[in-house]
């Protein structure tokens, strides 16, 4: 799988966990979605992410 449809997929992922966990567990998971929200933005700009790092590492997405 290519690293950016990788990243996008990990990201929806993690955010409709994040929502669940929001509405079931406590309001303070919705910080969850922020942060998610927020590490998508600099890395359009910057190209650092670290899950694709992570990914890479772990042999899940190749360049």
């Amino acid at each position: 799988m290519k690293t950016e449809r990788a990243i996008m997929a990990f990201a929806g992922v993690m955010i409709i966990v994040s929502v669940l966990l929001t509405k079931f567990v406590s309001p303070n998971w919705f910080w969850l979605t922020v942060f998610i929200g927020l590490n998508l933005f600099q890395a359009a700009f910057t190209g650092f992410c670290p899950a694709a790092i992570a990914m890479r590492k772990l042999g899940l997405i190749k360049d």
